[in-house]
This record gives C-alpha cells, sequence and structure tokens, in this order.
C-alpha cells in the first residue's frame, strides 16, 4: 500500500491527503489558523461559480479540507481502478487535471451539505445608535451640560455598554445612580434626558 501511494503518478494525491491530515493535526493541537477563519470576499464576477463550489457557505480553510481529501480520494481510486484494468497507472498529465475537475462539484455538494448542518455564526455586536431611546444608569460620576459621566445601558440583547451620558436640557444634572434615557448621540457622548423618578421618596426610608 505504501509503495503504491509513494509512486510517482500518485505523488500529487497523496501529497492532497498528506496536507489535509496536516491541516486537522495542526488544528486538532491548536497550532495554526482557526479553522472558522474565512476570507472577506468581494466579487463582482463569477459569484454564482463561486457560491456553486461553495465559497461562503463553509469556512475558506474547511473548504480546502474539504478539496484536498476529495481530490486526492479520486485521484487514488482513479489509479487504482486503472491499474486493475489496464495493468498499468495513468500518467499525472491526464489524472490530476480530471481528478480536479471531479472533485470541484463534489467539494461544493460536499460543502452545501456541512452548511445545513453546521452552527451558524450568531452576532450579538450592535451600532451604538441602536441604544438611542434605551435606559440607562450613572454610575460614575456627576453629569452637567458639558461634562458627561458615565453610564450602564443594556441592549436588546441583554449586553451591557458603558457609555458617556450628559442632560440633553440646560440645566438639568444627573446624579450617581440615577436612571436616564438616552434621546440622541452626538459623537462619543449621548444626550439624556432624566427619567424623573430620582428624587422621588423610596418606600421604607
Amino acid at each position: 500500500m505504501l509503495e503504491f501511494l509513494g509512486l510517482p503518478q500518485n505523488i500529487a494525491f497523496t501529497a492532497a491527503l498528506v496536507l489535509m491530515l496536516l491541516i486537522g493535526l495542526v488544528q486538532l493541537i491548536g497550532l495554526g489558523v482557526d479553522l472558522d477563519a474565512d476570507a472577506d470576499l468581494d466579487v463582482t464576477m463569477g459569484g454564482d461559480l463561486l457560491s456553486w463550489l461553495g465559497v461562503g457557505r463553509v469556512p475558506l480553510l474547511m473548504l480546502l479540507v474539504l478539496f484536498l481529501g476529495i481530490f486526492g480520494s479520486i485521484g487514488l481510486l482513479g489509479e487504482q481502478a486503472a491499474l486493475e484494468w489496464t495493468g498499468a497507472l495513468l500518467s499525472g498529465w491526464i489524472a490530476v487535471p480530471a481528478a480536479g475537475l471531479c472533485a470541484l462539484p463534489l467539494t461544493g455538494l460536499a460543502a452545501r451539505g456541512l452548511a445545513r448542518v453546521l452552527p451558524q455564526d450568531h452576532t450579538t455586536a450592535i451600532s451604538l445608535e441602536e441604544l438611542v431611546g434605551r435606559f440607562a444608569r450613572v454610575v460614575i460620576g456627576r453629569a452637567v451640560p458639558g461634562a458627561p459621566a458615565r453610564a450602564r445601558v443594556e441592549d436588546r440583547h441583554g449586553q451591557p455598554h458603558y457609555v458617556m451620558v450628559e442632560p440633553d436640557n440646560p440645566g438639568q444634572i444627573f446624579e450617581e445612580g440615577e436612571q436616564v434615557l438616552l434621546v440622541r448621540r452626538e459623537n462619543e457622548v449621548f444626550r439624556a434626558v432624566s427619567r424623573g423618578d430620582h428624587k422621588l421618596p423610596q418606600l421604607g426610608a
């Protein structure tokens, strides 16, 4: 078997399988590129072809692993079949392009299948503009017009953000612990209005 894999006609296919295994090994021990890493491809032509090949459906590194595995397997199986039927191996000039052409659509098919079962990436990243309209609580400092204080606000995902707020109305002051409504954003500072209940007497006080 090792002798068959090392034949000159099979070098390209054996190398593809070895590279596939090396990528998997490096990923397993945590040394190489993240398997989830993907390239941001900006294509204006051939987009349908790239999609058909599986680009954008699974991470590019995974797509490469699929191609290497399919290419190497098809090549070795083809050479084995040629050896059994004709008693000789195909020339690499014939076998390699043929295996590559066969591997491309199969890689796309495998990528589409994997895309259905792989967990999809979800992000809770938001634009700061989305915080407008939400309530925040002053946590550090005392906010007056022209002198903002730090406040804590949660986005729609429940993730906390710490922003700088100052009163939107002249003469208003936000004390530490006060809850305010963010009404607009100016650069890195949010303008806010008081909820109005900070100075109300507390039950049991």
